[in-house]
């Protein structure tokens, strides 16, 4: 079964299917322990990558690097991968989902922002007429084989945001998203209008959109929940502890409690669990 298709089938279970945003490798490794899933944050990678806003900065390039150093270090984990606007052009949004695919991620997320683009949970964003997006969809499902392909809106407008919604779940694309979704009634307005279609959420922490559990998520009858945030801004609040701490002390490292601290030993473990997972992937494609 293609990487593709095993996100579709856990997509398509009785409850919310929930991926973890990582920013790098080392915050991957982490979600690996905790969960099947991952989700490959734009705002993560232009935060780590090149310390700067989520406002279009990427290059497809180190996206796909990034995502083939992924694959190679956890073959058994669904990656959904965010391509903004598919870098502008369709012919390069078609050419980043062929090479995605072809290194083994197991989707990605279209969305029909204008340049400069924002965050989904920003003010001033603004969207593509929206022919000239279905456009860039509907070459890119043309261009997939298998891989998972959400429809993004990123509309603000009332009546926009439901016609869009309405609209792009009668493509073939496989999940509709409407960022920046601001309370309970609009998640249930939305699942009315995509009909049967998979629906996906996004949580954001500080972000507009209600925080809700998975039970809350499967009850309101959300397939997919994306948290684009987690690893980056707890590595951000433990950083700054540390530091904090480590200046108060003149310098001197904390002793490292056994049971519970982060050392050389834990790191080093998290780090070696990596390799083997990577020679489980090898010993499972040669079987």
């Amino acid at each position: 079964m293609t990487y593709g298709n095993k996100l579709r089938e856990q997509i398509a279970g009785p409850r919310t299917t929930p991926l973890i945003g990582v920013y790098d490798m080392y915050s991957a490794s982490i979600a690996s322990g905790y969960y099947d899933g991952m989700f490959v944050s734009g705002f993560g990678f232009a935060a780590s990558y090149y310390g700067l806003p989520d406002i279009g900065f990427i290059a497809w390039p180190d996206m796909v690097a990034f995502v083939q150093r992924l694959r190679g270090a956890f073959p058994a984990h669904h990656l959904l991968v965010d391509i903004d606007d598919g870098y502008v052009d369709p012919e390069v949004a078609c050419h980043v989902v062929e090479g995605l695919e072809r290194i083994g991620a197991s989707g990605v997320i279209l969305e029909d922002q204008k340049r400069p683009r924002r965050c989904g949970h920003a003010d001033g964003k603004q969207v593509l007429p929206l022919e000239e997006y279905l456009e860039k969809l509907e070459k890119v499902l043309a261009t997939r084989q298998d891989l998972v392909v959400v429809a993004r809106t990123d509309a603000t407008d009332e009546h926009d945001i439901l016609h869009r919604a309405k609209t792009l779940a009668a493509t073939d694309a496989d999940v509709i998203l409407v960022d920046g979704i601001r309370s309970v009634e609009w998640i249930r307005r939305v699942r009315d209008v995509v009909g049967d279609k998979p629906l996906l959420f996004n949580q954001i922490a500080g972000g507009k959109s209600p925080r809700l559990s998975l039970t809350e998520l499967t009850e309101l009858g959300v397939d997919v929940a994306i948290y684009s945030t987690p690893c980056l801004f707890a590595a951000h609040e433990a950083m700054d502890t540390a530091l904090a701490e480590l200046r108060r002390t003149d310098g001197r490292l904390p002793e490292v409690d056994a049971a519970r601290g982060v050392g050389v030993k834990a790191s080093t473990v998290l780090l070696e669990r990596n390799m083997a997972h990577r020679r489980a992937g090898r010993e499972g494609v040669g079987a």
